[in-house]
């Protein structure tokens, strides 16, 4: 198997569009503040947009589409055909566990901060409260998942490519097998008949 220029554009283009919305994400997390209600004395949080859900779920999706997509082209390492063993097979490996591990880190990171951020504190507090919190999205929760997805990017193309150069393609090297060519003896037994 040889690798497919347009396989690995489409694979680049999907962790970049995720990266960028991860770290757009990040910058729009949701904020809160404090208000007094107007008809008693109680207080309750008004929260800001929830554009970083949206962007964290996308991001999600597309990192998934793009694992898939590099997983399913080569049969996710355990189910395609036999790979000849060597330094590439090796790097394959080693890559393979590095994509799955930053891709799983980062699609942990980008769901539970588009869950984290999407939930608002409901309660009211009497007035007086000082300290009234309202729930809100931690800060870097989506950094992380920007900086995975680039790691899952990076290990996503060199297992593919290490895998690419590993594939026999169905074929095994066969050394030292085969017919052997020699001399014939047709032309001798022929002559000792006629």
């Amino acid at each position: 198997m040889a690798v497919s220029i347009p396989v690995l554009v489409i694979v680049i283009a999907l962790h970049l569009i995720a990266f960028v919305l991860a770290v757009g994400a990040e910058r729009r997390r949701s904020t809160a503040k404090v208000e007094p209600d107007k008809y008693d004395e109680r207080t309750y949080c008004v929260y800001g947009t929830d554009a970083s859900t949206a962007y964290g779920l996308a991001a999600f999706g597309l990192l998934l589409i793009s694992q898939t997509l590099v997983n399913g082209i080569t049969k996710c390492l355990c189910f395609g055909r036999g790979m000849m063993g060597g330094s590439s097979t090796t790097c394959a490996i080693f890559f393979f566990v590095f994509s799955w591990v930053s891709f799983l880190g980062a699609e942990a990171c980008l769901l539970a901060g588009s869950a984290k951020n999407a939930y608002h504190t409901k309660y009211r507090a009497a007035f007086q409260v000082e300290s009234l919190s309202c729930a809100t999205l931690r800060k870097g929760v989506f950094a992380a998942g920007a900086a995975l997805t680039l790691l899952s990017m990076i290990g996503s193309i060199f297992y593919y490519w290490k895998h690419s150069k590993a594939d026999t393609g169905g074929w095994q090297k066969h050394q030292n097998e085969g017919l052997g060519m020699a001399a014939s003896n047709y032309t001798e037994s022929t002559e000792r008949k006629g």
